[in-house]
């Protein structure tokens, strides 16, 4: 579909910009954490001002997702650095100017070591077989799929990292910088949900369950001498408790929309260890 098509029609959508999904229609799986917290929270996120400056700083995550699946993106918007080229040398600084002199508009900038790791961290997926394979299957990487809830006719939205259509798979990349500490991840970050809330969009365009939802995971901290990459799906308990959670988002979002109200203060109780 034509990402110039009317973008409030459920749909699958495989040349809609980044920019264009995140500011457009649709509850994200982003927006239900912020209903999760507290309702009103997802119309601050509407109109709060961002630090432009911090929203460009160095994401090595995102530098690391461009690469394996969107590595024209990653050309695009990144490059990196002269190596040995300090800039306190007349060599050092006639390096990195003839370097920024070939910068393109908006690009964001590696230095060499920054680039180096981020290229062994391409390596270490690339060398897991199962992970070579998803890389290099044919799919789609951040296709865009709409549809209308059926119990509660909300328009929601979600953009996989990368379907493989042909064998049912969504893949999404994750980084880590702690290995040992993604089961605990899972839960912090409501990955249970996403997983549940990008099957139910699969399901809603396609007409069938996704054959599996992978989370590729890759470390930025050496473990080692390397940076460890694991594959992982979520259990059955899992699932079903990201799907009772997303249920139970959903319903609080249209009830808000229903009455015009969003609560915003929310409820603490003391740690475990103060009382």
């Amino acid at each position: 579909m034509n990402a110039k098509a009317e973008i409030i029609k459920p749909g699958y959508y495989k040349d809609l910009p980044n920019e264009q999904y995140h500011s457009g229609p649709g509850i994200s799986k982003s927006q239900l954490d912020l209903i999760h917290k507290s309702p009103s929270l997802l119309q601050w996120s509407r109109t709060a001002p961002e630090d432009d400056e911090k929203k460009s700083a160095l994401n090595v995550g995102d530098a690391v997702h461009a690469l394996l699946l969107e590595p024209e993106r990653f050309r695009a918007e990144y490059a990196v650095g002269p190596k040995d080229a300090p800039r306190n040398t007349k060599a050092g600084k006639e390096k990195w100017a003839e370097f920024e002199a070939g910068l393109k508009e908006g690009q964001t900038v590696l230095t060499a070591e920054e680039g180096r790791k981020i290229e062994l961290i391409y390596g270490s997926v690339m060398a897991h077989p199962n992970a070579k394979w998803l890389i290099e299957a044919k799919g789609d990487a951040e296709a865009s799929i709409y549809w209308n809830d059926p119990e509660t006719g909300l328009l929601c939205r979600c953009r996989p990292d990368k379907l493989i259509t042909e064998h049912g798979w969504i893949v999404d990349v994750k980084t880590t910088a702690d290995m040992s500490k993604f089961a605990r991840s899972v839960y912090d970050f409501r990955y249970h949900v996403q997983d549940q809330f990008y099957s139910e969009g699969y399901k809603q365009h396609f007409g069938e369950e996704p054959a599996g939802f992978l989370f590729l995971v890759v470390s930025t901290s050496i473990e080692c001498g390397k940076y460890p990459v694991r594959l992982f799906c979520l259990d059955a308990e899992a699932k079903a408790k990201g799907w009772a959670t997303m249920r139970g988002d959903l319903a609080t979002l249209a009830e808000c929309e229903r009455t015009g109200e969003f609560p915003g203060i929310e409820t603490l109780s003391l740690p475990r260890w103060a009382a």
